[in-house]
């Protein structure tokens, strides 16, 4: 079942701190278009997850699974699953698949758990490469009732929105949503899924040097989606990709999936969607997690800043933010720095950029007034040790720095900023953010940087840069951060045989719910599926749990049809699964 509609989310204590631009990816979980079929996939999955993953998972997931309310036979809805993560301060919304990486970063920072609206199709059991409510609902939320994890998550978020793309990461993105979007509608073409599929694999064979939002990915795959906890020879399982898939979270703890010890080498190692996964990395407690996570962030440009930091933008060719030694941050799409000794003398943006200050909006530099570009020396003055913002005011008139007068500026590297200084600006602490000069001229050698008629010249004040992150520094700056994919999840166009088909899986379910068992019903049912649906193995399933211990020979006939299909290999570990946790209920 796929359906999508946009809607003005309904905020409680936790969602309504998110900021506006996050409000877009939010759609209504369409509760009312699952399919009985969909109920019956989830409680499939679920019931098999539960047996399996008692003796498997990390001990939290089944406390996790109380604490948080979700149900083994019905599908959450989205609203009752708040009321009880509220209680442990965190919330969850509904997504339409596959996010920008950034913006569910930025969820997860302020503890919200995005959960995509749609769920597998029967097809799709096992596993499916797109997001779904039983990847989210029965796999991610579990664990974060756990304090520890739940704040190690918050904190990748934190951090990880932080990150900054390359420009290939975005292509991948587009990517691998659309294959997830493809592969999980049964009426796409099988040559469409091939083309989808090849385009992901070209676009991961052909990465150059990982950026670092592909590196943190990397470890946010290996922990938050398919991580191990405990030793490497008695591993348990946390991933949420585990967790929620009854193919993988059995098949990863056999030998043929090698075990290695998790440490930051993990951010080098790349994942494909497509395929099992041939090796995991097992974290000794949740501790180490975090450990590794601020091992990882101590080498981002958000920490590092340098000249490093404004490439990394640069490459990015997104929008994000340098901050100087002053504190003011300059947020926009980098295009150019010119460097000296190794060290940044000159960084430029184009089109709209905001200046801020604690990520505070400076007033009067906002995306109308700077909307053609900024640019800005940075370091110190040539032949003066002392740095312009550490200048006090007497130092500043000594220096000829000061409101009124024409004066030359010739910072270390060459930039040379000549003019009459109009006014500046100061932090609340009083340190000089920004010096806006007039009839002004900026050279760099041979090159003019900033031509008089082109108005008023505002001047960065900084002696390095400290910082360089994606995205803005003020979020009230910029209206459209992140940008809202254009393809949607597909609503699956159902047959009118396929519409029959779910309501008899209704019909079946009512009858479980109210242990009302029509057995009339239940032969002409089973008789219609045979003819019309004949691999339809989780009916049959469903049809056998109600019969098996009230009707020996009608059960015989269904019990046949199901050793018949799981004669067939794609149905055969499914259907011994179903009927292994029959005949542990019975027992």
């Amino acid at each position: 079942m796929k359906y999508v509609s946009e809607y003005k989310p309904l905020l409680n204590s936790v969602t309504k701190r998110l900021p506006k631009h996050l409000h877009k990816f939010i759609v209504k979980q369409p509760y009312e278009e699952y399919t009985a079929q969909n109920q019956a996939v989830w409680r499939y999955v679920m019931r098999l997850n539960i047996d399996y993953l008692k003796n498997t998972a990390s001990g939290y997931y089944l406390e996790g699974l109380l604490k948080t309310g979700i149900s083994i036979d019905i599908i959450p809805k989205m609203e009752g699953m708040n009321r009880i993560l509220k209680e442990i301060g965190w919330a969850a919304v509904a997504v339409d698949g596959f996010i920008p990486p950034n913006a569910f970063m930025e969820f997860q920072a302020y503890n919200v758990l995005v959960i995509a609206s749609d769920i597998r199709t029967l097809e799709h059991i096992a596993y499916t490469p797109a997001p779904d409510i039983i990847h989210e609902a029965a796999g991610h939320a579990p664990i974060i009732a756990n304090p520890e994890y739940a704040e190690y998550l918050r904190r990748f978020g934190e951090i990880g929105c932080k990150a900054i793309s390359s420009a290939e990461d975005y292509e991948l993105y587009d990517a691998v949503r659309h294959l997830s979007i493809v592969k999980e509608d049964p009426n796409t073409p099988l040559n469409v899924i091939k083309e989808a599929v090849e385009k992901v694999n070209k676009l991961q064979s052909g990465q150059g040097e990982l950026s670092e939002m592909a590196q943190i990915r990397n470890l946010h795959w290996w922990t938050v989606e398919y991580g191990l906890i405990g030793t490497i020879e008695n591993p348990k399982i946390y991933g949420a990709g585990l967790l929620s898939s009854i193919g993988e979270s059995k098949a990863c703890l056999s030998d043929d999936v090698i075990k290695i010890p998790y440490t930051i080498e993990a951010a080098k190692v790349n994942f494909d969607i497509t395929k099992p996964q041939p090796q995991l990395f097992v974290t000794p407690n949740f501790s180490h997690l975090s450990y590794v996570l601020e091992k990882f962030a101590n080498k981002m440009a958000i920490r590092k800043g340098g000249l490093q930091g404004v490439k990394k933008l640069i490459t990015s060719k997104s929008l994000g933010t340098v901050e100087l030694s002053t504190g003011i941050q300059i947020s926009g799409v980098f295009t150019n720095v010119i460097s000296y000794e190794g060290k940044v003398i000159y960084i430029q943006t184009i089109g709209n950029t905001a200046l801020a200050s604690r990520e505070k909006e400076l007033i009067g530099h906002g995306i109308t007034y700077h909307k053609e570009g900024f640019g800005s020396p940075v370091g110190k003055l040539e032949g003066i040790n002392l740095a312009i913002e550490d200048m006090s005011p007497k130092d500043l008139e000594v220096y000829g720095i000061y409101e009124g007068l024409i004066t030359e500026l010739v910072f270390e590297g060459g930039v040379k900023v000549v003019g009459k200084i109009i006014t500046g600006k100061r932090d609340l602490q009083g340190k000089i953010l920004l010096i806006s000069f007039e009839n002004c001229t900026v050279t760099y050698k041979n090159q003019t940087l900033f031509r008089p008629e082109w108005g008023i010249y505002d001047m960065a004040v900084g002696k390095e840069v400290t910082s360089a992150f994606s995205g803005p520094a003020s979020l009230d700056s910029f209206d459209n951060i992140f940008k809202v994919s254009k393809e949607k999840t597909h609503k699956i166009t159902y047959s009118e045989n396929e519409r029959i088909l779910h309501s008899f899986y209704g019909e079946v379910r009512e009858m479980r719910e109210k242990k009302k068992v029509d057995e009339i019903r239940l032969k002409e049912i089973f008789n219609e599926v045979l003819k019309n649906n004949s691999q339809e193995w989780l009916l049959f399933l469903e049809i056998y749990e109600l019969v098996s211990h009230i009707n020996y020979h009608f059960s015989e006939d269904v019990l046949n049809v199901l050793n018949t299909l799981r004669s067939e290999n794609k149905y055969t570990k499914l259907i011994e699964d179903g009927l292994r946790i029959l005949a542990n209920n019975k027992k």
